[in-house]
């Protein structure tokens, strides 16, 4: 298999959704550090979806659980991987290309289901305001539909589509959903789930932000 095609079937089968076979990448925040976050800024803590409501969304109950060293305050990038795929592609691998270097706070948990070999991961960054948020926002899209129109888009993010507060990219079994809501930008990523799971996620964590 070529290094592309590698590349390729990782992004598919599990980046998508958190990869479980884990890639050595770099925190931007030492484990454990609280972080500062600004007064006005949205907690994000207060808006993401317990493991309980994971599991009745799911319908996978205790099956459902968290994956190790996937629920974290920290942004990772995986750099290895990140550099071989095209510019506009980084953020697949990048955390730090998709949510930017101004979040004043984020969290993302990542989340299995072995009987159905599913996948679901939530993860919300917030912004010291709109503006800040919209802007983040709006480079994300213009990577994402730079990428899906570049050499490895398809097999990278697939179907693309949006408007001017989402972004959907489908795969065959995988998926990633954005949303930008008042100064939080949301992602939901999936794979085997059905379409609903990630939407009502959305829907749910959607709800609890003020304003927008």
């Amino acid at each position: 298999m070529t290094v592309r095609a590698a590349v390729v079937c990782c992004a598919a089968a599990a980046l998508l959704a958190g990869c479980t076979e884990w890639v050595e990448g770099a925190p931007l925040r030492a484990v454990g550090e609280p972080p500062y976050r600004p007064p006005g800024v949205v907690d994000v803590d207060r808006i993401m979806l317990s493991q309980t409501q994971i599991q009745a969304i799911t319908g996978g109950g205790q099956d459902v659980t968290i994956i190790p060293s996937m629920d974290g305050k920290a942004m990772v990038d995986v750099d290895p991987l990140a550099e071989s795929v095209p510019r506009d592609c980084r953020f697949i691998f990048a955390e730090t290309d998709t949510f930017g270097t101004d979040v004043e706070d984020f969290h993302k948990t990542s989340f299995q289901y072995p009987p159905r070999r599913a996948l679901i991961s939530e993860a919300a960054a917030s912004y010291r305001d709109e503006s800040t948020a919209r802007q983040t926002f709006n480079t994300l899209s213009t990577a994402v539909h730079r990428c899906a129109d570049g050499p490895m888009g398809a097999g990278l993010v697939g179907d693309v589509d949006g408007d001017a507060d989402s972004l959907r990219m489908r795969l065959p079994r995988c998926g990633r959903d954005y949303r930008l809501k008042a100064s939080v930008l949301v992602e939901v990523t999936f794979c085997t789930f059905p379409e609903s799971v990630p939407e009502i996620v959305m829907t749910n964590i959607l709800s609890k932000i003020p304003g927008g």
